[in-house]
């Protein structure tokens, strides 16, 4: 989903099926809050194993913890682009984090399942802010920053990646991306917060 203000600038708001999975992997694994940036755990929260067995000949647990920040640090840096998930049954784009490969085989059906669960949620929750007038206020917040500063908005894109997040806030990732929970959009005071701060900097 786009907004567009002036020619010069643009926010692209959509959810990612990769970052969800990813998530789910990290919180079923009891990882923790880790990785650049150091997003909250996923809701609903799934249930917790104990991974040291399967990765136990792979590094372990220091391995995992490693290899799934260099995943989320690749999945950040792409802004969540695409659905595209490792491919069953030998994950062949995990080959070299052998820890993380061995954990997404243990796991991938439930993890699909669960994100699969999440993105029509997400999809559905989008249909209903379209119908009640889409994403303005990002179209506000930019038209007064522009009205502040006496002038039109820089060129600017933004993407805005919305995930099933248990603390309803935002990470900025510089320079171009803004990691929300999919709640904090229809808390209009929150959102503010967050947001306003971030198009100032941008704008």
């Amino acid at each position: 989903m786009h907004v567009n203000g002036a020619t010069s600038w643009r926010v692209g708001a959509a959810s990612s099926l990769a970052m969800c999975f990813a998530l789910y992997l990290r919180d079923c694994a009891g990882l923790g809050v880790i990785g650049r940036p150091a997003v909250s755990p996923v809701k609903p929260s799934p249930h917790c194993v104990d991974p040291r067995q399967t990765v136990h000949s792979v590094g372990g647990i220091t391995a995992l913890r490693v290899e799934w920040e260099a995943w989320w640090y690749e999945l950040v840096a792409a802004h969540g682009d695409g659905s595209a998930l490792p491919t069953p049954p030998e994950f062949p784009e995990l080959d070299a984090m052998p820890a993380l490969q061995r954990l997404t085989h243990a796991h991938y059906g439930t993890a699909l399942a669960w994100s699969q669960e999440r993105d029509a949620a997400w999809r559905q929750r989008e249909l209903r802010r379209m119908r009640n007038g889409g994403r303005r206020r990002f179209n506000e917040l930019v038209q007064e920053r522009e009205l502040e500063l006496g002038r039109p908005a820089r060129n600017f894109s933004l993407a805005v990646v919305e995930l099933p997040l248990s603390e309803t806030r935002a990470w900025y990732v510089e320079p171009d991306m803004l990691i929300m929970s999919e709640d904090l959009y229809d808390d209009e005071a929150l959102f503010r917060s967050y947001v306003q701060p971030v198009v100032e900097i941008i704008a």
